[in-house]
């Protein structure tokens, strides 16, 4: 088997506010769109699907389900650089950046339906 793609998707309340959000802040692209359903893309990043809760191709036990307990983490080239960039485009950081014992440094933000978004580097540990 060879992957030829990678996707996440997350079900959330308002598909719309979460893409606006990837596209502002991450610079991605809608490709794709329908009811209760947006696709985004970025070179360099898996594409992103926001369904909408309670749609019907979501399994019937999952349909209410918001997305819930995910980190969306992207590794970035200069993650300084990417928390001064969103704090001034007024993004409310909801995870300080910090440096793991493990050498991982990272922050993290979150989406209008309060998906988790992480971005992070390496570091050498201590």
């Amino acid at each position: 088997m060879q992957i030829t793609s990678t996707a996440l998707s997350l079900t959330v309340d308002d598909t719309a506010a979460s893409a606006a959000f990837l596209a502002k802040h991450f610079g991605f692209e809608e490709v794709a769109a329908a009811d209760g359903f947006v696709s985004l893309a970025r070179e360099g990043a898996p594409n992103v699907i926001f369904l909408k809760r309670g749609t019907e191709v979501l399994p019937e036990g999952f349909r209410d389900e918001r997305a819930a307990g995910v980190i969306v983490a992207f590794t970035v080239d200069d993650l300084p650089a990417a928390y001064e960039h969103l704090r001034a485009e007024g993004v409310s950081i909801t995870m300080e950046l910090r440096v793991e014992p493990w050498g991982e440094r990272l922050f993290q933000v979150t989406d209008p339906n309060g998906v988790t978004v992480q971005l992070v580097d390496w570091v050498t540990p201590a």
